[in-house]
């Protein structure tokens, strides 16, 4: 009996033990305390390095947590080239379509509380959307098209999933490139002078390039979901962002657009000039998270630092707990982790509800663990995190495009080869 109460007090003390772990904010700590060995992480100094030295980019982060410790968190190179300015941990990068996660994850939030299902039609909240028709066919020389009507409504999952037919405005197709230009439908992620509503609704008046459904299709699906937050909630994007998301988990380098008091911060995008050498950008485009912008871009507009993103990617492997604060049931985390296309071709990998999901085939590829949930963004910045190995990984570059784009897989490759179990 003595032995049995010793039993029950033991593990009643391992309860709120095993609480606290899953939902602790990240802490420094040797590598090998997570068992990682800390030569063998030495090899991405290298690379980067190597990178950096060969001209192929200005600068790189690097950032590795483990079991929700910190083992890695470093910066190479420079952020602003004309100014020798150095890379630093906490330098703000434009994190660009990995701003599509937080979005998906400000949906299924509001999907718990119960205001709306997956397979609602968007125009339920969003009439414009309504009808929607799908492109038959399009003359380059005037732009001009017909259309047949869709078999079925666009739905929440489908945007989730990049299944509606929706193209993006700004690296998509020539034809819906000049569509969506003939809408008023814009391109590129910051603006002062327009509201992401005025033009959700636009987009919900232009074609579908496929049948819903059909395939996957890379678009501003996420945008469009970033305005169901606002008709759902009464905020801003930006608001929502801010309240529910950043402001719990501490993520108090994350914005659409910065205050001023952290322009220092942001790194600037490189590119290759004439000469086939690095320089920074001088288009306006890439300033805009110095705006005091008014367009929040669900898909696209966030800036941020690794450790912020990556205390994200914590929350989603503790299964939507971090620090004592619930964003997410575990049940909703698996639902957005796990493939959601079913037949639909994809290619090696999955896609949940707003990530790539590694497949056990994927996992082939550089040891990625199958179910481990991933994306990046358009200046060159990648982030994964891995249930199995209770890892998160992310290598944040500035540049557009990345022509050696080997080096974000090689650092995959050398986190794993650095776990020693």
């Amino acid at each position: 009996m003595k032995k049995f109460i010793c039993i029950t007090a033991i593990l009643c003390l391992l309860v709120p033990l095993t609480s606290m772990a899953a939902t602790q904010q990240f802490q420094e700590a040797a590598p090998a305390t997570v068992k990682v060995s800390q030569e063998r992480l030495m090899r991405i100094d290298r690379m980067i390095k190597q990178a950096i030295d060969s001209g192929w980019i200005a600068g790189a982060a690097g950032f590795i947590a483990r079991d929700g410790k910190i083992v890695y968190n470093k910066a190479f190179g420079l952020s602003d080239i004309e100014n020798k300015k150095p890379m630093e941990p906490s330098t703000i990068f434009r994190i660009a379509s990995q701003t599509k996660a937080i979005t998906s994850t400000a949906v299924m939030m509001l999907f718990e509380e119960g205001r709306f299902l997956l397979d609602d039609p968007i125009s339920k909240y969003i009439p414009e959307f309504k009808h929607p028709r799908v492109l038959e066919t399009y003359n380059a020389a005037d732009t001009t098209f017909t259309t047949v009507p869709a078999n079925r409504e666009i739905t929440i999952r489908d945007l989730l999933t990049h299944t509606s037919g929706i193209e993006y405005a700004g690296i998509g197709s020539d034809k819906m490139r000049a569509i969506y230009a003939k809408a008023g439908i814009p391109g590129r992620f910051g603006n002062d002078k327009i509201l992401l509503a005025d033009k959700m609704k636009a987009m919900g008046k232009a074609p579908l390039l496929h049948q819903p459904g059909e395939k996957f299709t890379y678009g501003m699906n996420v945008d469009v979901l970033g305005y169901l937050v606002e008709v759902l909630s009464g905020q801003s994007l930006d608001a929502f962002f801010q309240g529910r998301i950043f402001e719990p988990l501490g993520m108090n380098d994350t914005y659409f657009y910065l205050p001023e008091s952290k322009f220092g911060r942001l790194a600037k995008v490189s590119i290759f000039d004439s000469r086939n050498h690095l320089a920074s950008s001088t288009d306006d485009f890439v300033s805009y998270p110095m705006l005091k912008g008014t367009y929040f871009s669900g898909g696209a507009g966030l800036c941020s630092t690794t450790k912020d993103y990556g205390t994200f990617l914590q929350m989603m492997l503790n299964k939507g707990e971090y620090n004592g604060k619930r964003l997410l049931a575990p049940r909703t985390v698996e639902l957005m982790t796990t493939n959601q296309l079913g037949k639909i071709d994809y290619g090696v990998n999955g896609f949940g509800l707003g990530f790539e999901v590694t497949s056990a085939e994927g996992q082939k590829k550089l040891g990625v663990s199958e179910g481990s949930f991933s994306w990046g963004g358009y200046f060159a910045t990648t982030y994964w995190a891995d249930p199995k190995e209770k890892l998160v990984g992310l290598i944040y570059i500035q540049q557009s495009p990345l022509t050696h784009g080997e080096i974000t897989e090689k650092f995959k490759a050398l986190v794993y080869q650095a776990l020693e179990n």
